[in-house]
């Protein structure tokens, strides 16, 4: 992190979501080498991260956007400004006919719900996608609960029933089994698909493997991908399409939060940030995010239990250590908060939202966005 930002941390408004924009200019160059070495188009999947306000930043690494319904469909066409994905497990006529001004490529999830919409999106003039369930899975983070091909998952058409779909008609096989994976997860999913449906995508134009591909992590070999791309692409004669979210802001940002009390008997710091409101997949996956100057609990000579302010009993973010005892007022910095942060965040208890701000390269501050009790409000009720 920016020294100069660093020694400001004391002046900034918390709870804050904070995006260093020098990190995330450095994961876009990742994404702009695999676009340009593997010759394939990336995308951002808007469920894991949307902010207009740096879309102008990445859209000169992107090819466009994904999206998961008719708001995100509507948000990239109009502030991304390039192509626009949408896959929904089910549309009904009315939510196709919003969508279909906004989207480029539409996917759908059934045989039923492709030959259903099949006339009226060719009729738009869209791309078709189909997503298929490819029986292949490297998903460790969340179990079931984040694993597209787990035996209860409602994704993808099965192997069995893929002969009944109108082929002729289909663009783009879509096939999304992957979450937080490193490159042996990426090249895996590539290479199970030539092995095992190599029939079908000589039938269509392109295939787009999904998203989950963490390709800024530490230790992820990027070089891995391209190679697997480029043998497959050779193979196939097809259009190769990526779709990462967290993976494009993998430790591109941080959740700054101050201490509001201490209870010294149960070693316990209250902040004003909350798991369950403002960072939920802490609870959901479950995980402990990283703090940057701590330890986990016992590592250094002071350990403390993290809470949230709210009445809720488990809005507790994890159990750390630190060189100095904790005081009030002190600021703690989560790292790797940009990822389904600010895109799942709610606001039970009442609990304000914290602000968004970037960091510049040059190590100032600035708040893009403020929320406040109309931001609560609005959603229960409606406006005088």
């Amino acid at each position: 992190m920016n020294q100069i930002f660093t020694s400001s941390l004391s002046s900034l408004p918390t709870p804050a979501y904070v995006v260093d924009e020098a990190r995330l200019k450095a994961n876009m160059q990742t994404a702009a080498r695999i676009r340009a070495q593997a010759g394939c188009r990336v995308l951002l999947a808007t469920k894991a991260f949307a902010l207009p306000a740096v879309f102008p930043l990445m859209r000169e690494y992107l090819d466009g956007t994904t999206a998961s319904g008719l708001f995100e469909a509507r948000l990239g066409k109009e502030t991304f400004g390039k192509e626009v994905h949408v896959f929904a497990p089910a549309y009904t006529d009315e939510a196709l006919q919003e969508i279909l001004p906004f989207a480029d490529h539409i996917y759908f999830n059934s045989v039923a719900q492709v030959r259903h919409h099949l006339k009226v999106v060719r009729g738009a003039g869209k791309k078709i996608g189909i997503r298929i369930n490819p029986n292949y899975s490297k998903v460790t983070l969340g179990g079931e609960l984040y694993d597209p091909c787990a035996p209860t998952s409602r994704f993808g058409v099965s192997q069995n029933e893929l002969d009944q779909l109108p082929w002729d008609e289909i663009d783009i096989l879509h096939a999304h089994s992957l979450c937080e994976s490193m490159h042996d997860g990426s090249v895996g999913l590539i290479e199970h698909m030539g092995k095992t449906f190599g029939p079908y995508i000589k039938r269509v134009s392109a295939v787009n493997f999904g998203g989950g591909h963490f390709i800024n992590k530490k230790g992820y070999d990027v070089d891995a991908l391209i190679a697997a791309i480029r043998a497959f692409r050779a193979a196939f004669n097809v259009d190769v399409i990526l779709e990462p979210g967290s993976g494009h802001v993998v430790d591109a940002g941080y959740l700054v939060t101050a201490v509001l009390d201490i209870l010294p008997e149960k070693k316990i710091a209250i902040l004003d940030a909350s798991a369950c409101c403002h960072m939920p997949d802490v609870l959901e996956v479950p995980y402990t995010p990283p703090l940057l100057g701590a330890e986990e609990g016992g590592v250094l000579p002071h350990t403390y239990t993290l809470g949230g302010n709210t009445c809720m009993t488990g809005d507790v973010i994890g159990t750390y250590s630190f060189a100095q005892p904790l005081k009030i007022g002190d600021r703690l910095v989560f790292g790797d908060m940009l990822q389904y942060s600010f895109v799942k965040n709610n606001t039970f208890n009442g609990q304000p939202l914290p602000e968004i701000g970037i960091l510049r390269e040059d190590g100032s501050y600035e708040t893009l966005r403020r929320f406040g009790y109309e931001d609560f409000v609005g959603r229960l009720m409606e406006k005088d």
